[in-house]
């Protein structure tokens, strides 16, 4: 038998390398144990996520998956039916940090490439990551790589890969954001004449987009020597992502990206330079953790998981959860789309972006602000009808599935505070302020104790249940993680 600290515990963890976790899903952590958790969600394997078959069988838009809401949908199917949930967290923390968007690209395939690099490489090496990145056609088209040629830098990437990218403001001067963009001048793609003139007027597509494919330009790299942070040499790309990568400064960097995401919500990156982190004491704990690790991400969110700053109380709900992780949520509490595709998978996704945070679309190169800064009147309205809805709509499977154990509670008949108590447990296990918990009992105990017993799909007592769900959803810390 646990006890109440080991299963606060692993909701938590769960909330946080997850989109949280269904009563079943809980207990079956449980029985594993909190540390043996961490490593299978550190290593994941087989997904088992809603195969591609299925998909394109009731959607055809997907086949290509060229436009921005199709690929947005089939990205939420993944993240919603997904048995490892980490290599989907951690491919959304990467896609807030590298900021691509279709905005630019005009091609939604490309940008769902990146996600698969995310879910590759998001967890082991920054070095081998970076890299990686930098190869990525979208990237590249993002940020103008293509336009960066010997003897003609563009120093977009070459910033960006600097300030937003791994070490921040002020650890750096123009004179190396030049020098880094010398360095990868040569790195482009193929058939750029192609791209250049569907990129004017959109009509060099008789088949459908190209697939764009990395290519190095030997002849367009510019070899002479460099001056890059301090060392001086013949750079290409791999090497300045080698000198960026031994940098306090980016350990620093990185490690207060993992603290912001995965324990308590930091201010927003621009404000970095002038505001001191959180918790100075986490953030040197885990950059320590990338250099005696060789940059390995894993490694430091192992030390993040296990240790005392994220296990404490001081960081439980100390996070807004982003519009996705919301969503996605929701969707796996409520059973929805894991069993068969629907086409109303696409407005689930059109949802998040309502509040804020569109798959696939970030707002600049600088990803979304976070934090308190996901709430504001209209999504905070928008968060509100969507979850309520969600959870208390009585033909979801997964709602059903609460109903069904509620019953089964002392012998069908909850007093208000069990049908408080017990529908708290099945969202996640939650944990509500003391006034809250009081006003929600105060709401069931209006109609007395609930009887369950012969229960019929949407009579009187399911409705209940249903409004009891709705009102959880609507809390604070529902919206909190």
């Amino acid at each position: 038998m646990k006890n109440g600290s080991d299963i606060d515990l692993m909701a938590h963890l769960l909330r946080r390398v997850g989109f949280g976790a269904t009563r079943d899903e809980l207990d079956a952590y449980l029985a594993k144990g909190y540390e043996a958790t961490v490593e299978e969600l550190l290593h994941p394997q087989d997904p088992g996520n809603l195969p591609d078959d299925i998909i394109m069988r009731y959607h055809v838009e997907m086949s290509e998956l060229r436009f921005l809401n199709h690929a947005a949908a089939y990205w939420l199917y993944r993240i919603v039916t997904t048995k490892c949930p980490l290599e989907e967290k951690i491919a959304l923390f990467w896609h807030g940090i590298f900021a691509t968007g279709y905005s630019k690209l005009n091609q939604a395939r490309s940008l769902l490439n990146q996600i698969d690099i995310f879910r590759r490489h998001g967890l082991g090496s920054f070095r081998d990551l970076l890299i990686e990145l930098s190869k990525d056609p979208a990237m590249i088209i993002w940020l103008d790589n293509q336009d960066n040629h010997k003897g003609a830098i563009n120093e977009n990437y070459g910033r960006e890969l600097l300030e937003l990218f791994s070490m921040g403001v002020g650890n750096y001067t123009e004179q190396d954001i030049k020098e880094c963009a010398r360095a990868f001048t040569g790195w482009t793609i193929a058939n750029p004449e192609y791209m250049s003139i569907r990129m004017r007027n959109n009509t060099a597509r008789p088949y459908g987009y190209i697939a764009w494919q990395f290519q190095y330009r030997e002849d367009d790299h510019d070899d002479g020597e460099k001056v890059f942070l301090g060392e001086r040499g013949r750079f290409n790309g791999e090497e300045i992502v080698d000198i960026i990568c031994r940098q306090p400064a980016t350990a620093r960097f990185i490690s207060r990206h993992l603290y912001d995401f995965f324990v308590a919500d930091e201010a927003p990156v621009p404000q970095w330079p002038y505001t001191p982190p959180r918790d100075p004491e986490a953030i040197e704990v885990l950059s320590n953790a990338y250099f005696e690790s060789n940059y390995d991400i894993r490694s430091m969110l192992r030390v993040l998981f296990n240790s005392d700053f994220f296990k404490s109380q001081r960081a439980r709900y100390a996070r807004v959860k982003s519009p996705v992780e919301l969503v996605a949520g929701a969707v796996r509490l409520s059973g929805d789309y894991q069993r068969a595709p629907s086409l109303e998978i696409v407005e689930v996704a059109n949802h998040a972006f309502y509040m804020g945070q569109g798959l696939l679309q970030p707002p600049t190169v600088e990803g979304w602000h976070e934090g308190l800064e996901w709430i504001d009147s209209g999504a905070l309205i928008e968060r509100v009808n969507f979850v309520s809805r969600e959870l208390s709509n009585l033909n979801k499977p997964g709602v059903r599935a609460m109903v069904d154990r509620l019953a089964s509670m002392n012998g069908g008949v909850l007093s208000p505070e069990m049908l408080v108590d017990g529908c708290l447990d099945l969202l996640g296990h939650l944990q509500l302020r003391d006034r809250t918990r009081a006003a929600l009992v105060a709401r069931a105990a209006e109609r007395g104790d609930l009887d369950l017993r012969g229960h019929q799909p949407g009579d009187q007592a399911e409705q209940r249940v249903a409004e009891m769900l709705r009102l959880i959803a609507s809390t604070r810390e529902f919206k909190l993680c």
